[in-house]
Order: structure tokens, then sequence, then C-alpha cells
């Protein structure tokens, strides 16, 4: 195959035009005021901040300014930008030009089509809110996150970000839960704000930064591997003779064919706003990262599911496929996000930063405080929240976090919060600033004591918390809903105690050390690989929970639902039919695997064991007929033939659990689920354990797809 980058017809920027390539194709705040009248901005800004509907005529004038302005940039359709369950994005394409008779036509874009939708809701993951013939769903104008346009080759569209719901009004996507959670989270941290005297504050927003981590292979290895193809992942693969052991991949040098990737994906965000910031390789051979500039929750959600699909896109104009699966291989590290995630004021104040004054660190440790008890009192919901089938491959791996729940503090900050609940804890002295919280009781905290641990799932990074569970497919909606919610409970909890104190910020300081002490289980600074912390979790009375099937029972406990719809989030009826679809999708991703393996096996590693073993079975008759000895090829391909019988017994018995999980599909979701995990992924471990042995037994020339040290080790080139 041909290697050589397939023609790119996109503009090339230098470094001197980053200003003229920067959100050039997003109708952002600077476009719209030059573009709307005074009033009509005006309007626009006070429907986003109010959450208000736009007034008929106003919304003309805006779909007017953006068709318009779609129109300069070669723009033909326009579409409603939506995130259903699939955990992909979804779009209709419609176009602006309307006939007006006698072979003319005109462009339009009414205020109707920009504010609303109606895609068919009965096509996409429900949970049983939408039956087939109920098929009606919205998708509504998102104000908050700005339109931008898609160019490829079926020409440009104007996306228009939109939440999508059902003709009844509940969710039946990632963002509207995400939405709501960011206003319980700015209206609970509000309310303590103000309680702790910050009466300037109005809103608060949860700000986020996800890091992509992702895979760069050769299309033509990709179009050979039947497993990547129809799951992303590998189903089978024997260990290459060298993984990630040297730790050389790691910052590495940058190959050429990568670098010229990585700039075209930069330039393609940046042209829609996304500003990528970062980008290196990581630990495993062929796997990188992207890290974007922190946003509002929302946007970066946005952001995201716009970063993974020109991921994608950009990757097949090099000659390359970017594969998003949390474990594409085995015995090298798989993929996350690290979901960074803070609040901030409307007045520009991180409430998770360490201030210079007593009263700005109190508010930084009650704040703190919010998060570990949130974080204690929800394990099992942040668990739930990083979970799908691929992460489950990874989580305990000593490659990702565990599947238990910490917090990570750092050994300074510990034994601050140990200080204000009344337990003197040993900590190291370090150099740096002071954090003083105005009392000769504590000691100062040295702002940048705060060490790393790659190890922990949820560690506090000096401003910040980053969340390092996350699934690298799924929308970083799931984890920051959940994140939002469980804070704004606890924010929730600790106003009701501290609204009728006569001191409140002193009153806070006791309250953060209480809470420190009730819920300083979840507080673990060491290393979380270690066979040690799952028997430490266990006495804490922290939850393990490995998979996905028993991680979505979180979803519909009566502590939820209490609490997420105390909070506006979800209402039960949403909640269980989140659970429904979760379950769901945990049974067809594992039936798509296992019918892929049964094929894969049946069509190309059988076929060809049995012509290797011809192949060795004339080469051992033609020797005997020689009169050379043939103990060693004997001895081979008796070992090959014992593997080879083993295997098709357990290709049958694949086979025969497979249909066992189907009978049960009518029995409900989670037996179902329950079936495939106990009985369809067993099975399919242990067929892969013996056809990775066929692999490494069979003549490289007769073996049927790329090795992994072919896929894994595909960049020659020299690097930049």
């Amino acid at each position: 195959m041909d290697r050589k980058k397939k023609k790119d017809k996109t503009k090339k920027y230098k470094g001197s035009d980053f200003s003229e390539l920067f959100a050039s194709h997003v109708f952002h705040e600077s476009e719209m005021k030059k573009r709307l009248p005074n009033r009509v901005y005006k309007k626009v800004e006070e429907a986003r901040e109010t959450g208000d509907m736009l007034e008929p005529e106003v919304a003309q004038v805006v779909a007017d300014a953006m068709k318009d302005w779609a129109l300069e940039h070669g723009a033909t359709h326009f579409t409603h930008w939506f995130q259903p369950m699939t955990g992909f994005t979804a779009e209709k394409h419609d176009s602006f030009v309307v006939p007006v008779g006698g072979g003319r036509a005109i462009t339009r874009f009414s205020h109707k089509e920009l504010i609303k939708g109606e895609p068919d809701a009965s096509s996409f993951p429900s949970g049983g809110l939408r039956a087939t013939f109920e098929a009606r769903g919205y998708t509504a104008w998102d104000m908050s996150s700005p339109a931008f346009l898609k160019q490829d080759e079926g020409g440009v569209t104007l996306c228009i970000p939109t939440a999508f719901c059902s003709y009844t009004g509940e969710a039946l996507d990632k963002k509207t839960p995400l939405l709501r959670s960011m206003d319980a989270v700015s209206r609970e941290a509000t309310r303590l704000l103000q309680i702790l005297g910050k009466k300037d504050v109005k809103k608060v927003i949860a700000t986020v930064g996800p890091e992509q981590e992702y895979f760069l292979i050769r299309e033509e290895h990709y179009q050979s591997r039947p497993d990547l193809i129809y799951t992303g992942r590998t189903l089978f693969g024997s260990r290459p003779p060298k993984g990630q052991e040297m730790d050389d991949h790691y910052f590495a040098s940058i190959k050429e064919p990568i670098a010229a990737f990585m700039r075209e994906l930069d330039e393609e965000l940046w042209k829609v706003g996304v500003s990528a910031r970062t980008r290196h390789n990581e630990v495993a051979p062929s796997q990188h990262e992207l890290a974007p500039m922190f946003n509002s929750a929302n946007i970066a959600c946005d952001h995201n599911q716009i970063v993974m699909e020109t991921m994608k896109k950009v990757a097949v104009r090099h000659g390359l496929v970017c594969l998003l699966h949390e474990k594409p291989f085995a015995y090298v590290n798989g993929s996350g996000k690290h979901n960074n995630w803070s609040l901030q004021t409307d007045t520009g104040e991180n409430l998770l930063e360490p201030g210079s004054t007593p009263e700005k660190n109190i508010i930084f440790l009650i704040f703190l405080a919010a998060v570990i008890r949130a974080v204690d009192e929800h394990a099992a919901l942040m668990r739930i929240a990083a979970a799908t089938p691929g992460n489950d491959h990874r989580l305990g791996a000593n490659e990702a976090p565990p599947a238990i729940i910490s917090i990570y503090l750092g050994e300074m900050l510990t034994g601050i919060m140990a200080d204000l609940a009344g337990e003197k804890g040993d900590r190291a002295l370090s150099r740096g600033d002071l954090l003083r919280v105005g009392t000769s009781s504590l000691s100062p905290l040295p702002l940048d004591s705060s060490d790393r641990n790659r190890t922990s799932p949820f560690a506090f990074t000096g401003n910040k918390f980053e969340f390092r569970m996350v699934p690298s497919t799924a929308s970083i909606a799931a984890a920051n809903f959940t994140l939002n919610t469980v804070v704004a409970e606890s924010l929730s909890f600790i106003s009701e105690k501290l609204e009728k104190s006569a001191d409140p910020m002193q009153e806070a300081m006791a309250l953060a050390g209480e809470i420190y002490k009730a819920h300083k289980r979840v507080v673990f600074n060491g290393n979380n690989y270690a066979g040690e912390w799952v028997e430490e979790a266990e006495r804490r009375g922290l939850p393990n929970i490995t998979n996905t099937v028993d991680a979505a029972e979180a979803i519909i406990s009566e502590k939820t639902i209490a609490m997420y719809e105390k909070q506006n989030v979800f209402s039960k009826t949403e909640l269980e039919s989140r659970y429904e679809i979760v379950l769901e999708g945990y049974a067809n991703t594992i039936r798509i695997e296992a019918r892929a393996m049964i094929d894969m096996a049946s069509r190309l590693i059988i076929p060809a064991v049995i012509d290797y073993r011809a192949f060795l079975a004339d080469t051992i008759r033609s020797l005997r007929e020689a009169g050379s000895d043939t103990t060693v090829e004997a001895a081979n391909l008796a070992e090959l033939s014992g593997h080879f019988l083993e295997f098709d017994v357990r290709l049958k018995q694949l086979k025969e659990s497979l249909a066992r999980a189907d009978e049960r599909e009518d029995q409900g979701s989670r037996v179902l689920a329950v079936a495939f995990r106990d009985e369809v992924f067993a099975a399919m471990q242990r067929l892969r354990e013996t056809g990775d042995i066929l692999e490494s037994q069979v003549a490289r020339d007769f073996w049927p797809v790329p090795s992994y040290g072919e896929i894994l080790y595909h960049i020659v080139d020299s690097p930049v």
C-alpha cells in the first residue's frame, strides 16, 4: 500500500498566522458582537446568563447573522449537533437552500430551525424512555456553547451544539444532565460563598481540562485486523519481544510521520476553537496524548468530542488509523482521559487553589473538605462514571488507577487537614510559600508541597482534582455531571450547617476538620498499584467494584436517586433508563466481540494452522524419505496439534456460551449482562490464551493477521 500522505486540501498556516487561524470556524462572541445589533447582542448575553428563551424576532436576527457568516465560509448545510447515549455525536444535515419556483432558490435559516430540531428519538439508546412507535424527540440550542463549522469531503456544515430530550422532557443525551449539574454546583457553591461573606460572587463555573490518550497505527495493519475493525481492540495477539519495558517511548522525540499528523491535528482543532496545548508520546509504543487548555465543563465536553472525531479524520489523511479504545493491545498500557476538574467564581477565583490570605484559605479548605466528603459518600457513583467494558481491562492492571476510589492529597495537605481534625500528623517540611489560615494552632502549608501520585484515581494537583479513571472512548460528560452533583450535595450539607452560625468563617474551619475526620478513610497517598492497598482499602470499608455490571447498581440506589432528584439533575425515570442503557451496552459490546472472535478463529486462524500443520507434515515426510532425523519437527507438530485441538474445543465452548447468553435476552438487562460477563467473556479469555500460543508457534508467513510487533513498531522514520 502506498503510505504517502493523502492529498490534503486544507490551508497551511505559519506561526505568524495563528491569530487568523484560531477559532476562525467558530461563531464566537466577537463574531456575534460584530454582526448583531447591540440590542440583540445584549439580549443574547442575558439569555445565556438566565437560561431564558430568546424572543422570536431576536432569535431570527441571530439566525440570519449565523447563516450569513456560515455562507461566507462556504457552508451549504446546517445541523443540530448533539450527544445521544451512544457516546458519540449525532447530526442530521439540512440545506440552507430553499426553492422558490421558476427555477430559482434562496437561502433561508429560520429562528425555529436554530432553536429546535426534531430527530427520531426511538433510534437512539433510551433505556425504555422511547419506543419505536414513540419517535418524537427534540434538540434544543445550547446557547452556552458556540456554533462552529465542520469541513470535510461533504463540504462545510454549520454545527449548532444542542441538548437532546424526549417529547415528555426526559434527557436522552449526555449534555442535558451536564448542564443541569453545572447549575447545581453553581447554585450550591454560590450559596456557601455568600454565607462566608463573598457577596460579590453570583455564579461558580465547573472548569475542565481533559487529556486525551490514543494510539496511531498504519491503515493497512488496521484493515488486516477484523477485530480492530469490529471492536476497536485486538482479540488475539501474542506478546511482542519488546513492549514498554525500556520506558523509551514516554516523552521521546516524536517521529516525523506522527509529528506531521499532530501538526495538522492542532491546526484543525485551532480552527474550531479547541485550544490544543500539549502533545507528546505516551508510555506504550505508538501511544500519544493531546491536552487542551481548561474551559467550562460543557464546552470542554463538546471540545473533547470534536478532538476524538478530528483525530480519526486527520489520521486517515496520513495513512494512519487512530485507536481510542481503552485497551486496544494486551501487554502494554491502554488509554484513558485525565479529567482535570476545578471550580471558578465569576470573579475569577479558583476555589481549589490555596490563596495568600487566611480568608481565601479557609474557603479553599472547606471546599476541599466538600470534595473529600463527596467522593467518600458517593464512591460507587464515581466508579460507574468511569465504567465501560473497555475500561474494565485497564482499571487495577498496574497501568491505570485501581477500581478502588481514593483521593490523593499529598503529605502536607493531609497534615493540614489532620491538624484541623485535631489529629497531629507526620509530614515533611519543604521550601516555598506558606498557606496561612489565621491561627497559630495550625502549621502553614507550603504551596508547592504536593507531589504527583500517578497511581491515584483522584488526585489533588495543586489547584484542581485530576480524575484519572475516565475511559478514553467515553464522553467526559458522565465524569463531570457526577463530580458536579456529588460536590453540590456536599456543599449543600455544609451550607445547612453554617447558615445559622454567628461566625461562619470560624465555624467553617472547624467543620472542615470534622468532615475530614469522618471521611479520611478515602484519603490515600501511597501506591495504589500495591496489593497491600487492596487489603487496606477493604479494612477501611472502601468499595472495590471491578466491573461495569456491578458498578451499574449505583445508578439506581435509593441514595443516588434522592441526591440527583434533590439537585434537579436526574429524575428517577431518567436514572432507571441510564441503568438499562449501561447494561444493554455492556451485553452488546461483549456480544460483538465474541462474534468477531468466533469469526476470526473460524475463518482465519483455523485455516492458517491447518495449512501450517500440513506444511510441517510434508516437511517431516520429505526429511524422513531423505533419511534425516525428524525428532524436532515431529515434536513441534505434536505440540502444535495439541494446542490446536484445545483451541477447537475452546472455540466450541465460546459458541455455546454465546448461544446460552443470547437465550436470556428476555430475562432482564442485568441477567443478560451477567451472563455475558461471567460466561461469554470468560470463554473469550480462554480462547485467546490458546490462540496466542498458536500464534507464537506458527511461522509468520502462515499467520493471517499482522502481529503486535508489526503494528506497534510501524514508524521507522527519524525523529524530528
